[in-house]
């Protein structure tokens, strides 16, 4: 079975569905629109956060193998956006996995763990990835719980079921926020060097983080890429969304059509470049496909010659509705924008309406989660992205490389899926975590800090 093959499966199998309720009210929308902008500036952002946040320690524990804290704190996202996290969001907790003695006082590694989609709680984290890298490495970890989920998870939601799209963003803008806390905490504890990782979001989640920081900092995001827009909009996950349900808010609510849609656009490379590569890939079907397009169009216009005028009347309606979007692309920059492809006057009413709710998910996923939208890390030859070759969850074709974004970053392929590089490659994670803390301490010595 082939790996991207695995993933579809996986993912049919599953409960989960997301935005159960819609987009989230729209001024909700816009109020995060606005903040990503203060989010997305590195010494903005990392400034609303006092070095000497509050940190609760509840728990400390000796463990068999290791030394165990947990703790929490008020997420400073609420106190920046009150009223959009539910109660139950507020608080993060987080869990702390230690040596039960430093080989080096001077040398205290620790590495803050994000969580990806689903995984709720600490023990899937600790026992894959923090522990085995203590013991073959040395290096501690810090397990951040994710809002919605876990200790975090409002009682109202089922599983990982996200009530609104909005919710994907506040689950964002607090992991940056609440990271920032936790490695200034553990700077304060005398730990270091520090570093960031996370498989699938929580890669996606980690590198967003790493924008923020203001030092150098090792960064291994695995299972992720540039965007979390493909990740919704076309990979298997897509297929977990009622698209009825966000059509009809978006088209039932001007605001999202006219305002919200103006804030946002999709990031993308040349269009003529991505259209031409994408047609140069598919060759020569694609030739095959656009002379059928062509003939169908033809004929088209040929019964619409031969018929009344009311038809012709009709026709041509259909047509300026499917000239929209091109002429959004060409004239009002600032609105969510497509692929320069026209409607075809064969395409149906409710396709097309369809494929203007995608756009407009395309647009806000960009805006708040495209790594070209963020700040560029300090030093990005401390980032080592691991990508699965047949990644059916993230998709890549069409988005802009991390190596555009990240001039420097190492990016590594496995022959994989997304589903079989979680379930056998976690050793080559750990390593790979390593390997990325290895850079750091060449490139930065401790007795030179």
């Amino acid at each position: 079975m082939p790996a991207s093959r695995l993933d579809a499966v996986y993912r049919s199998l599953l409960l989960t569905k997301f935005f159960t309720k819609g987009w989230g009210k729209p001024e909700n929308l816009r109020r995060i629109f606005e903040f990503r902008k203060i989010v997305a500036n590195r010494e903005a952002c990392y400034n609303l956060i006092p070095t000497n946040y509050p940190v609760t320690i509840t728990k400390d524990e000796e463990w068999s193998d290791c030394h165990i804290l947990e703790g929490s704190f008020q997420s400073p996202f609420d106190q920046n956006l009150p009223g959009l996290m539910p109660e139950e969001t507020r608080t993060a907790y987080f869990q702390v996995v230690l040596p039960r003695k430093w080989e080096s006082q001077r040398v205290k590694p620790i590495c803050l763990h994000l969580a990806g989609t689903g995984d709720h709680f600490y023990w899937r984290r600790r026992n894959l990835i923090a522990r085995p890298l203590l013991k073959e490495a040395g290096i501690g970890a810090i397990l951040l719980e994710n809002p919605f989920y876990g200790l975090r998870k409002p009682k109202d939601q089922i599983r990982s079921s996200l009530h609104n799209v909005s919710d994907i963003f506040v689950m964002g803008g607090c992991l940056i926020m609440e990271s920032i806390v936790l490695l200034n905490w553990c700077e304060q504890q005398g730990f270091g060097p520090l570093g960031l990782t996370g498989l699938s979001m929580g890669g996606h989640m980690a590198s967003l983080a790493a924008t923020n920081w203001p030092k150098p900092i090792p960064l291994v995001p695995c299972l992720s890429w540039s965007t979390a827009s493909p990740v919704f909009t076309e990979g298997v996950m897509s297929a977990s969304i009622n698209w009825h349900l966000l059509e009809s808010q978006y088209f039932a609510d001007e605001v999202y059509q006219n305002d919200l849609a103006k804030m946002v656009k999709v990031v993308t490379q040349d269009d003529a470049f991505l259209a031409g590569q994408h047609f140069a890939k598919h060759y020569p079907e694609s030739m095959n496909r656009m002379n059928k397009l062509k003939k169908e169009s033809i004929d088209s216009d040929r019964v619409v010659t031969a018929d009344s005028k009311s038809e012709q009347k009709m026709s041509g309606d259909k047509l300026s509705r499917g000239a929209h979007s091109l002429t959004d692309v060409q004239n009002n920059k600032n609105r969510v924008c497509a692929l320069p492809v026209t409607k075809h006057p064969l395409l149906s009413d409710s396709k097309w309406r369809e494929r203007e709710a995608l756009q407009f998910m395309r647009g806000v996923m960009d805006e708040c989660t495209h790594l070209k939208n963020f700040e560029v890390p300090v030093d990005t030859e401390l980032i080592i992205s691991v990508c699965a070759r047949d990644d059916a969850y993230v998709p890549r074709e069409g988005c802009m490389g991390l190596e555009q974004i990240w001039p420097g970053a190492e990016i590594r392929f496995i022959d994989a899926g997304h589903v079989s590089a979680y379930l056998l490659h976690q050793k080559l994670f750990r390593s790979t975590i390593v390997e990325a803390f290895t850079r750091y301490m060449k490139k930065y010595p401790v007795n030179n800090s």
